[in-house]
């Protein structure tokens, strides 16, 4: 960058001082180049003070040229390098827009496992069952959770295996622990009857109703309602369909009370739900209790949902848990499907053996985003593997992450007493066999 100095006039002296400094230059050998050059043709400063040539020096000219080059050599600043530019600041990238979508499996409550949340003064609490999985729950965008028992009361009588009923402060704790869907189309829809999925449906809208239900219904409009959860411009469509009510048949005034798995009903429901979203999860309650393999019926109905639009099967029933896989219809739709995650949380009163197999489930973690041509996909995906911890008194079941779980609590869960063979290290086992590199490390 060149410096702007004033200058002033030359006279007769100046000039001959000028050109003696010239020449002092010129005996140097060399004249200055590039930016050397500008810089002394520009930063030459001509002093007043300097001496005028006199006729009564003896050599006027070599006193002039000494003064001269003198008075430029003290002037002339210091070559420096330029400023260093100013760099604008980089941007921050724009966020690609994601959700993340979480799914735990079945909450059975047995009969010891609804005592473990009785409290000495009254009352239920079941936060004990869902800390340890609080965080990782609350977290996600969009959390879902199959309630596999109906949630009709104490006013019904709290009972458990075969006719489940589970009091209001289990529906509280999954609010409070951060589920956003809850799923009720099992085959214990109806254990209660009617009024079973009445009281339920009012304890959901009166006290919770920005909380998600579905799988059951207490009129003709809701059953025809598509639920769609919608972020950062994703809109992600949410199906519950059960394979059946245990042989209880839905009530004759009722007959939507509960969505059930009928071809024309779920291919019609899929049409719709892709007309209404980016992305469409159907969750099925499906498939054979105890079998840590899918079965033929539920490899049917897995192309059918890819075939009409399905972009993702949480399935949930066995009570177990079963292989996840990339399922292609014969038209090239794609699913991504588990099926099963097992049970979250349970205390079953079977014995021998593969009752410690009940004792593990999964918490499956999809990411959905845009792809460069705006179109919703997976683009991470994966199950966390949990263990349910059982031991009497209050408070005493909860869930781990797998890999929080440790000898010390194997040895003390209860549930050794029913099967021998259940250690931390059966768990682990089981785990990586059925979901092989799916797992979700810590």
């Amino acid at each position: 960058m060149r410096s702007k100095y004033s200058f002033q006039k030359p006279g007769r002296g100046v000039l001959f001082c000028l050109l003696l400094s010239l020449a002092a230059f010129t005996a140097c050998g060399r004249r200055p180049q590039g930016d050397e050059q500008r810089t002394a043709d520009s930063l030459i400063v001509l002093s007043a003070a300097t001496p005028l040539p006199s006729s009564e020096s003896e050599d006027p000219a070599a006193e002039s040229g000494t003064a001269a080059a003198a008075t430029v050599s003290s002037m002339v600043p210091p070559v420096t390098s330029p400023p260093a530019p100013t760099l604008a600041p980089t941007p921050e990238p724009t966020p690609v827009p994601e959700i993340r979508l979480v799914m735990v499996g079945d909450i059975l409550l047995h009969t010891p496992l609804a005592a473990s949340g009785k409290k000495p003064e009254g009352g239920y609490d079941f936060s004990a069952v869902f800390e340890n999985l609080k965080q990782e729950i609350e977290k996600a965008d969009v959390a879902l959770v199959n309630q596999e028992v109906i949630i009709g009361g104490a006013e019904l009588g709290v009972s458990g295996y075969p006719s489940f009923n589970a009091p209001y402060e289990l529906g509280d704790a999954l609010v409070d622990t951060g589920f956003d869907v809850v799923l009720h189309a099992t085959n214990h829809a109806l254990d209660k009857r009617k009024q079973g999925i009445l009281n339920c449906l009012s304890f959901w809208q009166e006290n919770y109703p920005d909380t998600a239900v579905l799988g059951i219904h207490d009129s003709q409009e809701s059953q025809q309602e598509i639920y769609v959860y919608e972020q950062q411009g994703i809109r992600i469509a949410v199906l519950n369909y059960t394979y059946g009510t245990n042989g209880v048949p839905l009530p004759e005034d009722m007959p939507y009370a509960v969505d059930l798995l009928e071809e024309d009903r779920v291919k019609a429901d899929l049409q719709r739900a892709g007309e209404l979203a980016d992305f469409v999860v159907v969750c099925p309650h499906w498939g054979k209790e105890y079998v840590l393999e899918q079965t033929k019926e539920q490899e049917k109905w897995a192309k059918l949902f890819a075939e009409n639009g399905a972009d993702l099967v949480l399935g949930t029933h066995p009570h177990v848990i079963e292989p996840i896989e990339q399922v292609t219809a014969d038209n090239g739709g794609q699913a991504l499907v588990y099926y099963s995650l097992g049970n979250f949380v349970n205390w079953t009163a079977g014995t021998g053996a593969g009752v410690a197999n009940r004792m593990v489930g999964g918490m499956a973690q999809v990411t959905v985003s845009l792809d460069d041509s705006g179109e919703a996909v997976i683009t991470e995906y994966g199950v966390l593997p949990v263990v349910c911890h059982v031991e009497g008194g209050f408070g005493g079941v909860t869930v781990y992450p797998l890999w929080e779980y440790t000898e010390e609590l194997a040895v003390r869960n209860e549930i050794v007493r029913q099967d021998g063979s259940f250690s931390l290290r059966y768990c682990q086992e089981l785990a990586e066999r059925v979901f092989g590199d799916d797992i979700i490390s810590e």
